[in-house]
């Protein structure tokens, strides 16, 4: 298969294969007679592979590890799996952690704004904004 029909199945650019290819996540492909990238089974699973984990939120060095036990499964065992998702989950729990406190700061600001046609030069959110201190 071609880069560009194996792009096409998972709806990505070529550029997104070329540079999973440049990260070392996928193998770079093998080239035919012509000069084209020839993929098989195996690429298409383990792009598989990277684009699911990608989804759910996996960063690409995150990845690169679930690849490396994907690739030697006997040296490793499942709770080496886990302990990595259980990771992702804590580091998503401390961003939903800070998307609220973000939240609670701007739901401030908004309630604190008469939202009115006065000038902006009372505008308690420029104001608040202008402040030394963070919210």
């Amino acid at each position: 298969m071609k880069i560009g029909a194996l792009a096409q199945q998972f709806d990505v650019t070529v550029d997104t294969i070329r540079f999973y290819e440049k990260q070392g996540l996928l193998a770079t492909a093998p080239r035919s007679g012509a000069g084209y990238r020839q993929y098989g089974k195996a690429d298409v699973q383990r792009l598989s592979f990277i684009l699911r984990a990608k989804a759910i939120g996996f960063s690409l060095q995150q990845i690169r590890e679930l690849l490396a036990i994907e690739d030697n499964k006997s040296a490793w065992v499942c709770a080496d799996v886990k302990d990595k998702v259980a990771l992702k989950i804590q580091e998503i729990e401390q961003q939903r952690a800070e998307l609220q406190r973000l939240q609670q700061a701007l739901q401030q600001l908004h309630n604190a704004c008469c939202g009115g046609t006065v000038s902006a030069n009372a505008c308690s959110i420029l104001a608040a904004l202008a402040q030394a201190e963070p919210v």
